[in-house]
């Protein structure tokens, strides 16, 4: 009786040394050229939050020795001011103890002899340094972790995939600027009484501002339209409704929010719209011909009791509807170029004949290639619709 022929053991798995561990456990496995992009990023990023609190303009007059040691020091207080008062005072006391010399004192003993004290303010001061880091690190720990329930509390608000619409194809996209978001998008049926089909409401809003207050008021605007569109009725009366309720949350009109809200009836192939203020979306007609809806009024939470004017327009098959906010189209590359409005349209002649979320990928793809190592500025957000 024979025996199966037996299969040749696989080589033991290397074994890492103590150097190469404790080098992956601090990169986590990202590449040199990563990490170079991400601290690029990083700096460009802690550079404009300084920057923009100091004055780099020369006067008249003033040597140029005099405006680099005002610039700096400005730079010095732009720093100083983003910490508590508490490590204020931490960070003058170690910065002093960097910058003074060594000590050296001697004493006498109770037997007479001769000894000598030394005292490295140095260390000391890169002591207090490396508490000020622990202290700054546990504050980002805690708000990362804040930052990311934030996070997926506003995925749970966003719809994950498009609804079915009759004779459309619908496919969206977002991406944060920073952990959570101001951009809003959305598309869900809208009952209508003593019909038996439904309508569709669309909408885009981009909330002044970033991260977590812009991210508080877009989930406001969210609970604000899927409750005032349960009441059906014209779609101006439901963007009047919620200007009213955005005004009273808008902080006197600095929380102001754009939006482009649509209604699509697909039994007709009619899109009533309002534009309160946003980036006008781009109709691009089967034959190649460019629309542009604009028909609408100022932004939500700027002045109560503003009328909005509604438009139409019947859509046919083929047609391509594109709404996106300011974060496309003014997304900057290394040179300070903006993508702009004219390369998207560009994007949609060229992709007219793929389906709808090839083309909005394929314009994702041609915008990480206008950017390039970039970083990104405003939150991005794009919904495309195309009719069958």
């Amino acid at each position: 009786m024979g025996y199966p022929p037996q299969r040749p053991m696989a080589p033991p798995p290397p074994q890492q040394s103590r150097a190469d561990r404790f080098w992956k456990r601090v990169t986590e496995g990202m590449a040199l050229s990563e990490m170079w992009k991400q601290f690029r990023r990083d700096a460009t990023s802690s550079y404009r939050l300084y920057s923009k609190d100091v004055n780099a303009t020369r006067g008249e007059g003033v040597s140029q020795s005099k405006h680099v040691a005002s610039v700096l020091r400005q730079y010095f207080w732009a720093i100083v001011e983003k910490l508590t008062p508490a490590r204020r005072v931490l960070l003058l006391v170690a910065l002093v103890l960097i910058f003074l010399p060594g000590g050296e004192w001697q004493y006498e003993t109770s037997h007479g002899e001769m000894k000598a004290f030394v005292l490295d303010f140095h260390f000391y001061g890169g002591l207090l340094m490396f508490a000020l880091l622990v202290l700054e690190v546990g504050d980002r720990v805690v708000m990362k972790r804040d930052l990311q329930i934030a996070k997926e509390i506003q995925e749970w608000l966003l719809p994950a995939q498009p609804p079915a619409v009759p004779g459309a194809e619908i496919a969206f996209t977002t991406r944060p600027a920073n952990t959570v978001a101001g951009d809003y998008y959305d598309v869900f049926a809208r009952l209508r009484e003593g019909a038996g089909e439904a309508t569709y409401l669309i909408a885009v809003a981009d909330v002044a501002g970033k991260s977590v207050p812009a991210a508080m008021l877009m989930a406001t605007f969210q609970a604000s339209l899927k409750t005032l569109s349960a009441t059906y009725g014209p779609l101006t009366t439901l963007v009047e409704r919620m200007n009213r309720y955005a005004c009273s949350n808008s902080q006197n009109g600095r929380r102001f929010t754009t939006a482009f809200i649509a209604e699509y009836d697909p039994a007709t192939r009619r899109l009533t719209y309002v534009n309160a203020g946003h980036n006008n979306p781009i109709l691009r007609r089967r034959a190649g011909a460019i629309e542009r809806l604009n028909a609408g009024g100022m932004p939500l939470g700027i002045m109560d009791g503003v009328p909005y004017a509604s438009g139409e327009v019947m859509l046919e098959g083929g047609d391509l509807l594109v709404v996106f906010t300011d974060g496309l189209t003014e997304a900057e590359d290394l040179r300070q170029q903006e993508y702009g409005e004219t390369r998207l349209e560009v994007m949609l002649h060229a992709g007219a004949m793929l389906p709808a979320s090839t083309l909005l990928q394929t314009i994702m793809v041609d915008l990480d290639r206008f950017v390039g190592g970039a970083p990104q500025h405003d939150d991005v957000t794009c919904l495309l619709m195309k009719i069958l």
